[in-house]
């Protein structure tokens, strides 16, 4: 009614076109590299020291056995899924309770594309704030792990008890995919790359849709007119969402740190996609509305939420507790806005050294 039919469709259209562009494109190029680094650490043995340096941490701050990290480590490189296919593996889920197993869904999707989510950041020429916000999303992956269990143990007390996998043999270790020693140095790198940058393609073309779609929905409620008047160009719309945040503003401003009811469109889409939750990063920067601050909350939420109402019910399903959909997206979406929480205020610490 605002917008006018002709110019809303000239409006989606360029819109969905810029994005392609200037923004799937540079996701995927991202995708690429950071898949052929991961893939070259999976190789190479860098994942397996991660994971024993982080093994320690695994049980007192997650409550979750030391094997765990592999999956906080392969997320981190790759998606939310990857804690699945991990999960599947019995000589893994071996040594988990079932509660513990269960909240593997909340556990793996806080670190899902997050070194793509930092790259990212990075690349629109910030520094300290991601890190920041990686901080902020293990504190809210730690909330939403423990939040699930205690929810799972409270619903089903006998999980609390029950192996994962009732009479499977424990290893001592869980093993990367076999190195082909008897291949040459040179060979192995060059496999490592070109597989991984495959399997980047392969997320940058899934990553598509959101971006298009759901960024284009969100922008159109979420900028306003250029010049005062709509003439169909990209980036216009009516300003609903700016609009609803500005009335409980002081709440966002006050947990957050946004200076702008703009930003809230960033979490609302890292709901459904941190793909096209990124794709909105560029134009609130090039509006001056993203600052360091916004930055670090970006990647704590983008991280810790990275799409997990999209997610959530199809991973839970293929573990085969679908009932308890509803409980770790309750635990996840608490765990998300602590990770923001806290983000903001180590940014506001950070600020002051």
């Amino acid at each position: 009614m605002q917008m006018g039919v002709p110019q809303m469709l000239n409006t989606i259209m360029k819109t969905a076109h810029d994005l392609l562009l200037n923004t799937c494109f540079y996701l995927m190029a991202i995708c690429v590299i950071t898949g052929a680094i991961g893939k070259l650490f999976v190789e190479f043995g860098v994942v397996k020291l991660l994971e024993g340096l982080l093994r320690p941490l695994m049980r007192p701050l997650f409550n979750l056995p030391g094997v765990a990290a592999l999956g906080a480590v392969m997320t981190f490189l790759s998606d939310n899924p990857a804690i699945i296919s991990l999960s599947q593996d019995k000589r893994f889920s071996s040594y988990f309770k079932k509660y513990q197993y269960i909240s593997l869904t909340n556990f793996g999707t806080a670190f899902g594309m997050g070194l793509l989510v930092i790259v990212f950041m990075v690349g629109q020429g910030f520094y300290a704030e991601p890190f920041i916000g990686l901080f902020g999303a293990f504190c809210g992956c730690i909330v939403s792990t423990r939040l699930m269990q205690r929810f799972v143990v409270k619903a089903y007390p006998k999980y609390l008890e029950e192996n994962a996998i009732e009479g499977s043999p424990k290893f001592a270790a869980i093993e990367e995919d076999e190195v082909e020693e008897d291949k040459s140095m040179f060979i192995r790198i060059l496999n490592s790359l070109l597989d991984g940058g495959r399997t980047g393609v392969d997320v940058g073309m899934a990553i598509i849709p959101g971006v298009l779609i759901i960024s284009t929905l969100v922008m159109i409620l979420t900028f306003g007119p250029s010049d005062g008047t709509y003439d169909g160009q990209a980036y216009e719309g009516i300003e609903l969402l700016p609009y609803l945040a500005g009335k409980i503003n002081i709440v966002f401003e006050w947990l957050f740190g946004f200076q702008d009811p703009h930003l809230v469109a960033f979490p609302i889409t890292a709901l459904g996609a941190v793909g096209a939750a990124l794709g909105l990063v560029p134009s609130f920067v090039a509006e001056g509305w993203a600052d360091g601050n916004a930055i670090a909350v970006f990647t704590a939420i983008g991280m810790c939420w990275s799409g997990y109402l999209s997610t959530h019910t199809a991973m839970l399903d293929s573990l085969g507790y679908r009932e308890l959909t509803s409980k770790a997206i309750l635990a996840h979406t608490i765990g998300g806005l602590v990770a923001a929480i806290m983000a903001h205020w180590m940014f506001m610490l950070y600020s002051l050294i």
